[in-house]
């Protein structure tokens, strides 16, 4: 089996910002992670991150939150585009 895309989306908003997700489906983890998804969620305000969901080979589910890094807990996709939307909802909401 190959990777397989479940969703590449992008929306820019009338005053620039950007949401992007993107999540593939792996044939196998990738380590550290148990579960079988690789993943991007970012939001971009002026042309530099926000906030980041992903995982990366070596490092596993983590999120960005400005230069900071901090562990993630993946349960599944439905909650991890909700986890990552809450936090855009909360970072505009109190700018």
């Amino acid at each position: 089996m190959n990777a397989e895309l479940i969703t590449r989306f992008k929306n820019v908003a009338s005053n620039g910002d950007l949401i992007e997700m993107v999540i593939w489906r792996l044939p196998r983890p990738v380590p550290p992670c148990t579960h079988r998804f690789k993943y991007r969620l970012a939001y971009i305000v002026g042309g530099s991150r926000i906030i980041g969901f992903d995982n990366e080979r070596g490092k596993g589910d983590h999120f960005h939150m400005g230069d900071r890094e901090y562990p993630y807990v993946f349960r599944d996709l439905e909650r991890l585009i909700e986890d990552f939307l809450v936090e855009v909802e909360q970072w505009r909401t109190e700018r």
